[in-house]
């Protein structure tokens, strides 16, 4: 719930901005044309005067007194040239009607009140610069029932007069804009045009702006000029010229109700409407902050993006190259090894999992801890008979006390611990101890791989095993701050675990918890590709929910655990100010940024150009394809299944950074989540063909 309501805020806020700034009407009035039928528009109004009523009573229009030029300017308030004008007319000690830009307005309130407060007349030219002949009516109305919302808000005052953007003189009126004026008369407004246009807009040096400006006779004129769209500068320098050469030829300046003589039709607003007008504001305001700070970080999350791609592949590449491919003196280990399994409800896979243990190509003790089973999984066990493998039961405590339980009865120092839905190739535990042989190392991760990778969710979740966590544990290695060994297969010293108190139970991702707290205590942790196993993964998205949601939320308490380790020295500084920095940056924060990298997507879409958009989503996903292609290399993998990476945007992507967001929000409000149990399904039952033997082969 908390989501959704984020989302839509975000989503109102970016539809406001969206709608404010990229469908503003750039192109300059008098630039576009009247186009269509005239045969609506009265002949009384095409030669009319430039402000018509178009009301119920019968369409009227006036024309300006004799010798009265109505001074008019659209587009505005602009911070660089309005100014510039007010002080020209403060200095000729005139007054001028100037029709404002909603969006205009609520960037720049405080001009809107010095025009309002020095006099001037103010009048609407709609919200977004738009050309209402082409509008429907509920657009209509909101263009121009925002504008006087925010005029209230902005500067108290409620005005009725209106000049439609694109609008010129009454007899280039077509029909489109005929009924433009008839819906804005309904809502109560005026419609101010023109008699004289300056063409400003085109910059066509001060002369013609001038001439184009200048009376012909003595009939009263409404003058439109700019002060906005661009730069006006020829337009105050033409004023100069215009204004005395006028009042030398007894004309007179005056507002567009003076000039026609009705009564002032700008009044104070009511303070339901400036209350109104001022969350319209503040709404506009606060769109826009939001885009700006919106944009900002996506810049960092696509900085980040990418600096995370390349620094994965560099380290995965060096990795790969400079492996210590011989640990300590260079002796091999051979001591033997006790293989722990807890179990509970483990009896679908628990078979192939035992089996392919005792099957390994070195000594090994297994020993199955059933936790409390109720579906028979220590008498399976047991029932096959099988050499080194002991049953050892106790009452549900849960995976890390069953665990504990193995660890207490264990023969030898060297411990691995195994998943009951985890089956090892022949060779892994013996490429798993190796690095062993250097006593500075305490805890090994091995290559978990998805077996179950048929369809869609199988194939998204392999993809994930192979690019997004194979490589990050070859990053981790080389900068000596991993901080998960993997419950499916990792290796320990039995002392170094005893050293640190076992495993503990206060998180709900025993294995990160676990790893970390190694790490604290000055023992290194390596990563050893070539100890693969197969793992049973969640065939349905509740499943995957539930597991990631418990991985997530249980690395979440880890990291706030060990978050001592920021400022600390030695292995425990490297694990704080380089692992856990990572985790929270590129598995906390840009997960959470990520729904409103979708929203600002689509608002991209809809509102920029959808070519640039397409372009920047294809080029991180070329990065990410490019990714995949080397990491599957590099674990010997067939790259077929990365032709679902581009669908993997559109659903898994999506559930991922949900279950980050979840389990974030979880955290915030103190809950304490429950251990859930992945379903399984018993498809494993003999390790399948293994790239692993053709690591030797993979670049280096």
């Amino acid at each position: 719930m908390i989501l959704a309501l984020l989302l839509v805020g975000l989503t109102n806020a970016l539809a406001l901005q969206g709608y404010t700034d990229h469908l503003f009407g750039h192109t300059p009035d008098g630039e576009v044309t009247a186009i269509g039928s005239r045969a609506a528009v009265p002949p009384a109004i095409r030669s009319g005067g430039p402000v018509i009523d178009a009301g119920p009573a019968g369409d009227r229009s006036f024309r300006p007194k004799p010798r009265t030029i109505a001074l008019t300017f659209d587009d505005g308030p602009d911070p660089e040239w309005t100014p510039k004008v007010l002080d020209l007319l403060a200095r000729y000690k005139i007054k001028a009607t100037f029709f404002v830009i909603g969006t205009q307005v609520a960037e720049h309130p405080e001009l809107t009140r010095r025009i309002v407060a020095e006099g001037h007349q103010i009048g609407v030219h709609t919200f977004t610069h738009t050309n209402l002949g082409t509008l429907p009516d509920w657009r209509r109305s909101f263009e121009l029932r925002q504008t006087q919302l925010i005029l209230a808000g902005a500067a108290d005052v409620d005005s009725p007069l209106l000049r439609p953007p694109y609008s010129s003189t009454p007899e280039e009126l077509a029909d489109a804009d005929w009924s433009a004026i008839r819906s804005a008369r309904e809502a109560g407004y005026l419609t101010v045009l023109s008699t004289l246009d300056s063409e400003d807009w085109r910059k066509p040096g001060v002369a013609k702006i001038v001439a184009n400006s200048t009376p012909k006779g003595t009939a009263g004129q409404v003058l439109l000029m700019h002060d906005a769209g661009g730069d006006r500068s020829q337009t105050l320098a033409a004023l100069q010229k215009i204004i005395p050469a006028a009042q030398a030829r007894g004309f007179r300046f005056a507002t567009a109700s003076d000039a026609v003589s009705l009564p002032q039709p700008v009044t104070k607003a009511s303070l339901s409407e400036r209350g109104r007008g001022l969350a319209v504001i503040g709404a506009i305001r606060l769109s826009d902050g939001t885009t700006t700070v919106l944009t900002w970080l996506l810049v960092a999350a696509g900085a980040l993006s990418v600096l995370r791609a390349v620094t994965t592949v560099i380290a995965a590449r060096r990795h790969a190259r400079e492996r210590y491919w011989t640990w300590g003196d260079g002796t091999p280990v051979t001591e033997p090894v006790t293989v722990i399994v807890p179990a509970y409800n483990e009896r679908a896979g628990i078979e192939a999992a035992v089996r392919s243990l005792v099957a390994s190509d070195y000594p090994v003790e297994v020993i199955v801890v059933d936790d409390g089973s109720t579906d028979g999984t220590a008498d399976l066990v047991e029932s096959l008979r099988l050499p080194g493998v002991h049953v050892i039961r106790q009452a549900n405590a849960g995976k890390p006390a069953a665990l504990n339980t193995g660890l207490q009865a264990a023969s030898y120092d060297l411990v691995v611990m195994v998943d009951g839905d985890t089956v090892f190739e022949p060779d892994a535990v013996r490429w798993l101890v190796q690095p062993f042989a250097d006593p500075a190392v305490g805890a090994v991760s091995g290559n978990a791989k998805v077996h179950n990778r048929g369809g869609l969710l199988g194939r998204w979740q392999h993809i994930e095993y192979v690019v997004g966590f194979n490589l990050d544990r070859r990053l981790f290695d080389l900068a000596e701050c991993m901080p998960t060994v993997p419950g499916a297969v990792g290796g320990f010293r039995r002392s170094a675990l005893e050293q640190i108190g076992g495993l503990s139970d206060v998180t709900l991702a025993e294995d990160t918890d676990l790893t970390m707290a190694l790490c604290r205590d000055g023992w290194r942790v390596v990563y050893e590709e070539r100890a693969v196993a197969w793992t049973e993964a969640p065939a349905s998205l509740g499943t995957l929910w539930r597991q990631r949601y418990r991985w997530c939320y249980g690395t979440l308490q880890a990291m706030w655990k060990h978050r001592g380790a920021w400022v600390q020295r030695g292995q425990s500084g490297k694990l704080g100010r380089r692992g856990l920095t990572y985790l929270l940056m590129f598995q906390v924060l840009l997960p959470l940024l990520a729904p409103a990298v979708d929203v600002f997507a689509i608002y991209g879409l809809v509102f920029l150009d959808p070519v640039r958009v397409l372009a920047v989503w294809l080029g991180f996903l070329a990065i990410q394809t490019a990714m995949g292609f080397y990491a599957f290399r590099l674990d010997g993998e067939h790259p077929g299944p990365l032709w679902s990476l581009p669908l993997q945007q559109f659903v898994y992507r999506q559930l991922m950074y949900l279950v980050v967001i979840q389990s974030v929000f979880t955290a915030l409000a103190g809950n304490r989540l429950r251990w859930q149990r992945m379903e399984r399904y018993g498809t494993l039952t003999t390790p399948p063909s293994s790239p692993a033997d053709n690591l030797a082969d993979a670049p280096r």
